[in-house]
């Protein structure tokens, strides 16, 4: 992750990866299992990963679009 994409994925959820349990769900909650509430962080864990792969599509753009004089097209 490169530093810009790190801070902005900093900034949306107040810590780094790697450190505890990351973010997210990272497997069934823990005690009685309750269904629908699985199914809630499943799908607002789906929503952050919708909006981070958008983030990271928007970035790629733009550095595409913001290419610095001399440089080739590969």
């Amino acid at each position: 992750m490169t530093h810009a994409t790190h801070a902005m994925h900093r900034g949306r959820h107040g810590r780094r990866h790697g450190h505890g349990r990351g973010c997210g769900p990272s497997g069934p909650p823990r005690g009685p299992f309750d269904r629908q509430e699985w199914l809630a962080r499943l799908e607002e864990h789906q929503r952050d990963l919708e909006q981070e792969t958008a983030d990271v599509a928007d970035l790629i753009r733009r550095l595409r679009q913001e290419r610095p004089e001399g440089t080739a097209e590969v």
